[in-house]
């Protein structure tokens, strides 16, 4: 069974950065793609960012080109979603997401993922 548990989640300024983890218990011996996503209140989910096992590709929603940068650690079955330069329009509840795939694959929408996170908030607001 996979799980996935969030943190790095919080208050900041405008401008300010976060750096969000998703450690992976994931089993052994399979090769899974993760992604973030987002949800603002009465917003739907939209994704952010995806990155392949093997961390050679990734994939990123044009708002978040040039202000966050997803990576992974396969040593230590976490992912990073890098948040700098934060807008009060980034305020949402943040998920990762991951899906058992050939480890090349990035993916770009939510109903490609099969596991989820339990979700952190972020709030950006002066």
């Amino acid at each position: 069974q996979v799980q996935l548990q969030e943190s790095g989640g919080g208050s900041v300024q405008p401008g300010g950065s976060l750096r969000l983890s998703c450690v992976m218990s994931v089993p052994a011996g399979k090769t899974y793609t993760m992604g973030w996503f987002r949800q603002a209140p009465g917003k739907e989910r939209q994704i952010i960012s995806s990155i392949s096992w093997n961390a050679e590709n990734t994939y990123y929603a044009g708002f978040a080109k040039g202000r966050f940068t997803i990576s992974r650690d396969k040593a230590k079955n976490t992912g990073y979603l890098q948040m700098n330069n934060l807008k009060p329009e980034d305020t949402a509840v943040y998920y990762c997401a991951a899906d058992e795939r050939f480890h090349t694959i990035v993916l770009y929408a939510s109903n490609e993922f099969e596991f989820w996170g339990q979700g952190t908030q972020v709030t950006v607001s002066s």
